[in-house]
């Protein structure tokens, strides 16, 4: 599991890019990019990283689920997944 500090890292993050979408969106369609430089660095959505959202980890992230591919395998052989089952031929 990732730290706490990580996660709530990335959750203000989260809040910081959802606060000033429509700020960005309008001064980038302005094309004042002066009045981005000035916006928070965090307010950026590049700087937002994709996590497990149960556990926090960074990598093996499945995109879909959300989920990390630890969390999802066991997950889906314990069934918590519908419609997903082991592949065997």
């Amino acid at each position: 599991m990732a730290k706490k500090s990580v996660e709530a890292r990335q959750r203000k993050r989260e809040r910081m890019v959802a606060q000033y979408a429509a700020k960005r969106a309008a001064l980038k369609e302005a094309g004042d990019f002066a009045g981005l430089d000035k916006l928070p660095k965090n307010a950026s959505p590049v700087r937002l990283k994709n996590r497990c959202q149960l556990t926090g980890r960074p990598k093996g992230y499945i995109g879909y689920f959300g989920l990390s591919r630890g969390v999802f395998r066991d997950m889906a052989l314990n069934g918590k997944i519908p419609g997903v089952k082991k592949a065997s031929w």
